[in-house]
C-alpha cells in the first residue's frame, strides 16, 4: 500500500486526510445540518499567479490562510474574514473569483444500522449481497475479468486499512485535510462504499462488484461524514496525478461551485470515470453527481423501484442498488446502509470490470484504443436494463445498470 501525493504514488507509507464544503446542505437522510464553517472561502488566482504573488495579494490576510492549494488549482482558502476585505481582495488583478468551501456529505440514509448496535466484527462465511448479484456482476468474474489492474479512488471517509475483505486490495492511501495522517476510516462510510467496489473474494463476508479492482482510499470526509469543499478538490487531484481510472463520489451538496465543477472536468479531461451519488432528499440531484461529466446515480430497493428518498431529474444518468445494502464497514465490521451512496459503487464497480474488457472500434468514437468516460457512460446506458417509464427518465435514467450485459 501506497501514500498518494499530488506527483506520484510513493514509498511504503500510509497517509490520512479529511473534507468539507458549505451552503445549505443536505444530509443523508435529508434533514438540513449546519455548516461546519459559514465564513470559509476559496481565493482562486490566477494560473500565472505566483505563490510570492499570491502572499502579495493577500497581504495581512495571510495569517487568515489554513490551506494552499497548489497544484491544478492555484487558490488559498481563507477564514474569518469579512465581507469587505472580501470584496477589496476581490478586485485585486492576481485573483481570478472567490468561491465558498462549501460543506459536502456523505449521501447515505440515517438508517445506519450499525451504530444500532448490529456491527459485525467477526464475519460469518461469504454471502454474495443482492446489489452486486443484480447488476449481473458475478457472471462476468468466469470470463476471467474482475477488474485487476483497474485503479478505483474512493473519495470519501477513507477505508478501513485492516479489513481483511479489504487490505489486500488496497494500493495507495491519502489524506486531504491532513496529509501526513493516515486515510484510515473513522466512519464507516467510506468502507462500505469501498466493498460494494472492490470487497475481496475470501471466503468470508461480501464480496464487491469488482473484486480485484485497485482501490485507492482518498479520505476527504471525517468522522462525522461531512467535510470541506476545498479538501474535495484536493482530492480529486489527486485522483488526477495518480492516474485513477475511475473515481467514486458518494457525497453530495445543493451548492453548484465553480472550482468544484472545475475539478471535475479537470478529471474528466485526463479520461476518469467519475461515479457519484444523485442525493437523498427526494429532490433534485445533487453536486457534484448533476455535473454533466459525471454519472448520476439513483437508488433501487430489491423490486427494482426507486427509493422513496432518492434524488431525481434529468441529470439522472443509471440506477442502481442502494436499499438495505450488505457491505464492510470500519475496523474489521460489516453493516447494512441504505442511500445513493450505496448505489454509486455498484455503477463504479461495473465501469471497473467494463474498462478491463477491451474497447471494440464501434464503441471507439475517440478512435484513441482506451475507454474514455463518454464512452463507458454511452456502454453502461445503452446496456441497462430500462425501468418506469419507457426510455430514459428521472427516475431511473437509461436504467439499471446491467454489466454482464455491458461487457458482452
Amino acid at each position: 500500500m501506497t501514500h498518494m501525493n499530488y506527483r506520484t504514488i510513493v514509498g511504503l507509507a500510509v497517509a490520512m486526510g479529511l473534507m468539507t464544503g458549505v451552503g445549505l446542505p443536505v444530509v443523508a437522510g435529508g434533514a438540513v445540518q449546519k455548516d461546519l464553517s459559514s465564513d470559509r472561502k476559496i481565493v482562486v488566482f490566477n494560473d500565472d499567479v505566483s505563490l510570492s504573488e499570491r502572499d502579495a495579494a493577500l497581504g495581512d490576510l495571510v495569517q487568515n490562510r489554513i490551506k494552499r492549494l497548489t497544484r491544478a488549482l492555484s487558490a488559498d482558502v481563507l477564514e474569518g474574514v469579512d465581507a469587505g476585505r472580501l470584496r477589496e481582495l476581490s478586485q485585486n488583478p492576481s485573483v481570478k473569483r472567490i468561491d465558498d468551501d462549501v460543506t459536502v456529505y456523505a449521501l447515505e440514509r440515517v438508517e445506519r444500522l450499525a451504530r444500532g448496535g448490529t456491527q459485525v466484527n467477526a464475519a460469518a462465511a461469504q454471502v454474495l449481497p443482492w446489489g452486486v448479484d443484480r447488476i449481473d456482476a458475478e457472471l462476468v468474474w468466469p470470463t476471467g475479468n474482475s477488474a485487476d489492474p483497474i485503479k478505483v479512488g474512493v473519495i470519501d471517509t477513507g477505508i478501513s486499512l485492516s479489513h481483511p475483505d479489504l487490505a489486500a486490495n488496497i494500493k495507495g492511501t491519502y489524506n486531504a485535510i491532513k496529509p501526513r495522517r493516515s486515510a484510515n476510516d473513522d466512519n464507516g462510510h467510506g468502507s462500505h462504499v469501498a466493498g460494494i467496489i472492490a470487497a475481496l473474494d475470501n471466503g468470508v463476508g461480501v464480496v464487491g462488484g469488482a473484486k480485484q479492482a485497485n482501490l485507492y482510499a482518498i479520505k476527504v470526509l471525517n468522522s462525522s461524514g461531512s467535510g470541506y469543499l476545498s479538501d474535495i478538490i484536493e482530492g480529486i487531484d489527486v485522483a488526477i496525478a495518480n492516474n485513477l481510472n475511475v473515481i467514486n463520489m458518494s457525497l453530495g451538496t445543493t451548492a453548484d461551485v465553480q472550482s468544484f465543477h472545475d475539478a471535475v472536468i479537470r478529471a474528466n479531461n485526463a479520461g476518469i470515470t467519475i461515479v457519484a451519488a444523485a442525493g437523498n432528499n427526494g429532490g433534485a440531484v445533487n453536486y457534484p453527481g448533476a455535473y454533466a461529466e459525471v454519472i448520476g446515480v439513483s437508488a433501487t430497493d430489491s423490486t427494482n423501484i426507486i427509493a422513496s428518498w432518492s434524488s431525481r431529474g434529468p441529470q439522472v444518468d443509471l440506477a442502481a442498488p442502494g436499499v438495505s445494502i450488505y457491505s464492510n464497514y470500519k475496523g474489521t465490521g460489516y453493516a447494512t446502509l441504505s442511500g445513493t451512496s450505496m448505489a454509486s459503487p455498484h455503477v463504479a464497480a461495473a465501469a471497473a470490470l467494463l474498462m478491463n474488457r477491451a474497447i471494440r472500434s464501434e464503441e471507439d468514437e475517440n478512435a484513441n484504443g482506451k475507454w474514455d468516460p463518454s464512452e463507458v457512460r454511452a456502454r453502461l446506458q445503452a446496456t441497462a436494463t430500462d425501468l418506469g417509464a419507457a426510455g430514459a427518465d428521472s427516475f431511473y435514467g437509461a436504467g439499471l445498470v446491467n454489466v454482464f450485459a455491458a461487457v458482452q
